[in-house]
């Protein structure tokens, strides 16, 4: 089977295509880029496009950080490691990324944490109690959680 040929786009199509696209949710602007390139456009074209986008106000990579952030702590329950390091993948600047971490009150990621590693505790079939706080921690550390506050957490349980 052949790979469908993709159809190329002109500068203009492209810009509306791009305005749907961003319309539709928050975006940075390595997402665009990448869209553009998707439609076979020259760097210029594309730089161009993007540059519009902003002038319009579609893309704000510091409205896409805050929304990021906001949305993986509160649906995915991820710590500030894991959206720091998925913020940094998209290219987003660092003001923007501390921008977006003063979003999230330290006591509600608390009170998410102690939840992470309740849920985790009951789901944990481990007996030793060594063995199950070391499950605990290396599960909340993979949700990007800060290794000491996992362990105030597991030492006010004991």
């Amino acid at each position: 089977m052949q790979e469908k040929e993709k159809k190329k786009l002109s500068p203009e199509e492209a810009f509306l295509k791009a305005q749907a696209y961003c319309a539709y949710q928050e975006r940075c602007q390595q997402e665009v880029r990448d869209k553009l390139y998707e439609y076979g456009l020259w760097p210029d074209a594309v730089e161009n496009i993007i540059a519009n986008l902003i002038t319009e106000n579609f893309i704000n990579e510091e409205r896409f950080a805050i929304a990021y952030a906001g949305g993986k702590f509160r649906i995915k329950k991820w710590g500030r490691h894991k959206i720091k390091a998925g913020l940094k993948v998209r290219k987003i600047s660092d003001y923007c990324i501390k921008k977006a971490m003063k979003e999230i009150s330290e006591e509600d990621y608390i009170k998410t944490l102690r939840k992470v590693l309740e849920t985790r505790a009951k789901q944990t079939t481990e007996k030793n109690p060594i063995k199950r706080k070391y499950k605990l921690l290396q599960y909340a550390y993979s949700r990007g959680f800060e290794q000491d506050l996992i362990l105030d957490i597991l030492k006010e349980e004991d």
